[in-house]
This record gives structure tokens, C-alpha cells and sequence, in this order.
């Protein structure tokens, strides 16, 4: 891109870090240092803004980069990202948002082991917690070096590397000074500007195309190359069965993985009470909802006006299909409304990332602090210790996402937000769902749940071919691809539901069942809840 497009666009992204910097300073200045504030900015926010905060917390680089790129390349079956995505939060609105405020603290384990022996469980779903936010912060880092590559002309591997490097940086300056409060107004920021983003972009490819939809499907398949079946499924999943399992893989993956992800759990910690976390949930589904439809409108238009061609020439994932829209839709790249619409959208793409991090990394931190630091000592750590633990854990999470970032950097960013997911809904959904619902649950279960999910999906992720095997994969020379399916959820989701039940079983201790009963009654109730 020309000079004008990278003084501009860098001066937003300059006055964006200006401001979410100010607001962490602001904040940490105005802070006590206590655990309840650093991991739940103490529970002042209310269900629009903690709606706002959800919202921006769950539209990232995958959202507004990826979804649009996969649909902008594959058409119909790149949908299946925007609606998994959205039908994810029914399973949280219905199942685990107001029950998971009444029942923990600050992270997941708090609710597991509330009824079970602490030490074990919380050094399980710790683990599985840090696995799942690294993973998912590998992919927030990759859409940021994609938009910078294209900032610059797509020429400078460097650039794109210190780019990724100065996402970790700032991640770590948020968590470390600001704490859940800073995050929480960083997202509502980020949520306000991308949402404003995405609708100005789709009214002006509504108005290309005369507000005719159907015309601005038969021009994206026209230009798609494959006709009539980009708007039909199969394209991309439809090739044979691996194919078809992949899809429903993925498919199943999305749905669940939400109500496991770390980061959108501890949200519901950051309101007064579960009432109000319903609340939040209900206002994220409405603005999450006008979102993705809004990326469906940005995919197909980025096909019918900048062609799959352009859009996989700038970035072979697709990851840079909105900012290549917002440059035609402002006049082509050497008109001043290109310019700065481009600038701006890539801005905003910016600005998602950065807040993303920022929240995804808290939420991580907290699992090692509160969770794992606090049972490997084996007693009872003072919270401003904690808080000190989860700062510098915050540098650590930072270290190995950057340079996890730098291998995976051609992949997709929804595509590696979907392994995220699927790590989240085996390993963290069966023992949360158990936890909460199933009266004989046991600590060997609850430990036996965790594991059962987590390694199956990450070893089934390192024997798939996204890591070897493939000309795409992250390895490509080397060859120890074992298992066919790109997103291991439809293997690993069960196996985490069966390792819980079949621990449960086998277990020699008698369920608690007084426990469970004082569980039951904090869960619907909210009595006795912090």
C-alpha cells in the first residue's frame, strides 16, 4: 500500500493505543490492589456495559478478519463460522451463564471445585484454561501480523514478526497495570468502533449494490470462479466423507466451545449478581447477532467486489479480504476516500485485536495465579501475592503466544480460533456441565474430564493435517499427519464426556452429596454466592 495509507492507518492505530494506555494508567491509579478488583474489576459493571464488554471480548480478529475471508473464498461453507459462532450463545444464556456467577469467584475451577478436592481439580482445569487462552491468543497475534503485512506491502516477514512482538508487549502492559477494569472499558471501546465499522462498511456494499442482496450474490459467485456452487454447500467440506466430518467437527465444536472458553467465563464475574449476568448475555446475543450478519454482507460483497483472486494474492488464508473491501468501496487505492477508509478499518481490526488479547490474557493469568500457583504451594496464598503471580504470569502467557504466533502465521485466523474452541468444549464443557447438573460427580471424574478432553485434542491437533504433512500445514516438509480431521471436536468432545463419566464410576469416593445440594441452592438461587 502507498505512503498515505500507512502514515494514516498508523496514526489510528497510534491514537487507539493512546487512548487504551490513558484508560490503563487511569485505572490503575485509581485501583486498591485486591484480587476481586484485578480479576473482576469488583463487580461494579452493569449488564449493558458487561453486555458491550462480552461482545468485544467474543468479536475478534476471527469475526471480523477471518469469518469474512473463509466466506469471501468459499462462500456458502464459510457461513458455518458466523452461525456457529452466534448458536454458541444459546448454550451459555441458557446453561451456565447465571449458574457459573453464583457458583464461583474469578475463574472456572472456583466452580468445579466448590464440591470436589480442590488441589487436583484446580491444577486441572487450570491447565486446561492456559492451554485454551494460548491457543486462542496464537490466533489474535496472526491476524495482527496479517494486517500489518498488508499495511506494508505484504514484503516485510520482519515487520509482520515485531508486529506480533508489539501486540505481546502491550497485551502484558493492560493486564499487568489495569487489571479486569481497564480490560472491561478497552472492550466496550473496541465494541462501540468495530460495530460502527462494520456498519458503515456493509450500507456501502448494500448501495453498490442498490440494496438488491440477491444481485450481490449472483456477482460474488459470477467472480468466485466456481459459479452457482459458492453459493451452495460443499466447496469447501462437501469434497468427500474426511471432508464432511470435518464440517460437522467444526460444526460441533463452535456450538459448545463457547460456554468453555476462560475469558468469557470470568465476565460473568464482573457483575453484581446472576441476574444481572443474564442480562449481559441477553445484550452480547443482540449486538453479537447484528454482527455476524453483517459479516455475511462483508463476505460476499468482498467476493463480488474484490475478488477471491485479489483477496488470496494479499493474504492466502483470507485474513485480509475487510481492509481490501474498504479500500474499493472508498475508490481504489489511490483516492483519498480509499485511503482513509482502509486506514480506519484496519484501525478498527487493530484495535479488536489488541482489546481481545487483552482480556484472553487476564482471564489466562488468573488460571495460573489463582488456580495453579495457589495448589502447588498446597496453602492458602495472600491475594495481593496472587495478584503479583498473575502479573508476572501474564509476561510468561505473553512470551509463549508470540512465538507460537510466529510459526502459525499463514493459517487462518477463524480456523485457529475453531481448534481453540474445540479445546475448550473438551476439555472445560464436560466438567463444568457435571459439575453443575450431575449429583454422583466426583473429584477423580471432574480430573478424569479435564485430561480425558484436553490431551486427546491438543495430540489429535499435532497428529492433524494443520501441523504436518500438507503444502498448508505448519510443517510442511515433515510428514507425521495420523489422524485425517483438521479440527479434532467431534473425537475429543465425547471422549472428554466419557473420561468424566467413566472417572465418576470407577471412583472409590462417595459423592458429596450434601455438597452438591448446597451447590444446587447457590446455583438457582444465588444464595450465598460472593
Amino acid at each position: 500500500m502507498n505512503g498515505h495509507h500507512q502514515t494514516l492507518a498508523l496514526l489510528l492505530f497510534s491514537a487507539f493505543v493512546a487512548v487504551t494506555l490513558a484508560i490503563t494508567t487511569w485505572v490503575s491509579r485509581n485501583r486498591h490492589g485486591s484480587a476481586e478488583e484485578f480479576y473482576a474489576g469488583g463487580r461494579l459493571f452493569s449488564p449493558m456495559e458487561n453486555g458491550f464488554a462480552l461482545s468485544g471480548d467474543y468479536m475478534s480478529a476471527a469475526s471480523f478478519l477471518g469469518i469474512t475471508g473463509l466466506i469471501s473464498l468459499y462462500g456458502y461453507d464459510g457461513l458455518l463460522y458466523a452461525v456457529g459462532f452466534l448458536v454458541a450463545w444459546l448454550v451459555v444464556l441458557f446453561l451456565v451463564a447465571e449458574l457459573v456467577r453464583n457458583c464461583g469467584r474469578f475463574t472456572l475451577a472456583d466452580v468445579v471445585a466448590a464440591r470436589m478436592d480442590e488441589r487436583p481439580v484446580r491444577i486441572a482445569a487450570g491447565s486446561s484454561s492456559v492451554v485454551v487462552s494460548v491457543m486462542y491468543l496464537v490466533a489474535q497475534m496472526v491476524g495482527a501480523g496479517s494486517l500489518v503485512s498488508l499495511l506494508l506491502g505484504g514484503t516485510s516477514d520482519a515487520a509482520r514478526n515485531w508486529t506480533v512482538i508489539g501486540v505481546g508487549a502491550l497485551m502484558v502492559i493492560y493486564v499487568s497495570m489495569g487489571g479486569m477494569r481497564a480490560t472491561t472499558w478497552i472492550q466496550i471501546v473496541k465494541a462501540v468502533l468495530l460495530i460502527g465499522g462494520a456498519i458503515v462498511l456493509t450500507v456501502l456494499v448494500l448501495l453498490r449494490f442498490h440494496g438488491d442482496v440477491n444481485e450481490l450474490l449472483r456477482a460474488a459467485a459470477g467472480r468466485s470462479g466456481h459459479g452457482k456452487a459458492f453459493l451452495a454447500p460443499g466447496l469447501k467440506y462437501g469434497g468427500d466423507w474426511t471432508a464432511r466430518f470435518d464440517f460437522m467437527s467444526l460444526g460441533l465444536a463452535l456450538v459448545l466451545g463457547t460456554a468453555g472458553l476462560p475469558h468469557i467465563l470470568s465476565r460473568f464475574y464482573t457483575v453484581p449478581t446472576a441476574r444481572a449476568a443474564r442480562r449481559s448475555v441477553v445484550w452480547s446475543i443482540g449486538l453479537i447477532g447484528g454482527f455476524y450478519l453483517m459479516t455475511i454482507v462483508l463476505g460476499f460483497g468482498a467476493a463480488a467486489v474484490v475478488g477471491p483472486e485479489a483477496v488470496r494474492g494479499a493474504n492466502a488464508a483470507g485474513n485480509t479480504a475487510v481492509p481490501l473491501l474498504a479500500l474499493d468501496l472508498g475508490g481504489g487505492a489511490d483516492s483519498t476516500g480509499g485511503t482513509i477508509l482502509f486506514a480506519v478499518v484496519a484501525a478498527i481490526a487493530f484495535a479488536t485485536i489488541l482489546a481481545v488479547v487483552a482480556g484472553v490474557t487476564l482471564a489466562s493469568s488468573a488460571a495460573v495465579a489463582h488456580d495453579l500457583y495457589a495448589s502447588l504451594r498446597n496453602r492458602r496464598v495472600k491475594p495481593h501475592g496472587e495478584v503479583v503471580v498473575a502479573r508476572v504470569a501474564s509476561v510468561g502467557i505473553g512470551v509463549v503466544a508470540i512465538a507460537l504466533s510466529l510459526l502459525a502465521r499463514d493459517l487462518n485466523v477463524a480456523f485457529l480460533v475453531g481448534l481453540a474452541f474445540a479445546v475448550a468444549a473438551s476439555a472445560n464443557l464436560p466438567v463444568l456441565l457435571y459439575s453443575l447438573f450431575w449429583r454422583s460427580f466426583t473429584t477423580r471424574g471432574a480430573v478424569w474430564a479435564v485430561y480425558g478432553g484436553l490431551v486427546p485434542a491438543v495430540v489429535l491437533v499435532l497428529l492433524s493435517p494443520v501441523v504436518s504433512g500438507s503444502p498448508e500445514s505448519l510443517f510442511p516438509d515433515v510428514d507425521f499427519q495420523y489422524f485425517p480431521l483438521q479440527n479434532p471436536g467431534l473425537v475429543s468432545i465425547p471422549l472428554g464426556f466419557v473420561a468424566g463419566w467413566l472417572g465418576t464410576v470407577t471412583s472409590a469416593e462417595p459423592p458429596d452429596e450434601a455438597k452438591h445440594a448446597e451447590i444446587e441452592v447457590r446455583a438457582l438461587t444465588g444464595a450465598g454466592a460472593v
